[in-house]
């Protein structure tokens, strides 16, 4: 029996609200601001939420680089990783690594404040 639900994955960043945004335009989903504006929920339509947290000193991963550890990354699936690629680079991500090019089920990137994920084929 579990003894807790997961309520949201939170991300530190140094603005909370461009981060949303990104998110928001690659995940969809209401972004909600908390008082104060130094926490911001992007709520998705399933309920899952990714919150931002306002960190000025936030370090970024530095992917694949052990002495500044990713520590997690998201997994997101999309119909064709191909499909995306460029409408993602476009909102701000950045390419970490595509495999030289080979064929593979996914792709790493890094969100506009350096946290890794992965585009995955379904």
């Amino acid at each position: 029996m579990a003894i807790a639900t997961l309520g949201a994955v939170a991300l530190d960043c140094p603005d909370p609200h461009a981060l949303a945004a990104f998110y928001a335009e690659l995940l969809g989903g209401k972004v909600v601001v908390e008082e104060g504006g130094r926490w911001v929920d992007l709520v998705g339509e399933d309920g899952v939420v990714l919150a931002f947290q306002e960190a000025p000193d936030h370090v970024p991963p530095r992917w694949p680089d052990p002495s500044a550890p990713q520590q997690f990354h998201l997994d997101l699936r999309v119909p064709v990783i191909d499909e995306v690629h460029e409408r993602v680079l476009a909102l701000g991500a950045r390419l970490l690594d595509d495999n030289g090019g080979e064929p593979r089920g996914w792709r790493v990137y890094a969100d506009p404040a350096g946290h890794p994920f992965c585009l995955c084929g379904r």
